[in-house]
């Protein structure tokens, strides 16, 4: 269903679908009709693979950025879990002892448990 303005226009056109193009050779019966025939079948051919390779590697990329921002998120987790952890050391180290408080800590050992991060603490 084209316009009104270009389903009549004097202008010929400039590209043909792939059955245009098999039905202009069966009408065309000159060695130069059938090797351009050829030639531009060869085109919608050589089309058709890259159109399949490009949907290749669009779900080629759709994977890598799925296993990429799986990644990030560890990556993000890890550094959260190291600048809490020196906000941590931190403020153990700046905290005063306050008369009658047991507020300072002497030592805090750090370990994972269960894929978290545990601290033992031992008041001084």
């Amino acid at each position: 269903n084209l316009p009104q303005n270009i389903k009549f226009s004097p202008t010929t056109p400039f590209a043909f679908t792939e059955q245009g193009v098999a039905m202009f050779s069966s009408v065309l019966n000159s060695d130069k009709a059938i090797d351009v025939n050829i030639s531009i079948m060869r085109v919608f051919v050589a089309l058709r693979q890259h159109l399949t390779d490009y949907s290749n590697l669009k779900e080629h990329i759709a994977q890598l950025e799925k296993e990429m921002n799986i990644k990030f998120k560890d990556i993000h987790q890890a550094l959260n879990y190291l600048l809490q952890k020196d906000k941590v050391q931190i403020e153990q180290h700046n905290r005063v002892d306050k008369p009658g408080k047991l507020t300072h800590l002497r030592r805090m050992k750090l370990t994972m448990a269960n894929g978290l991060p545990r601290f033992d603490l031992s008041l001084g």
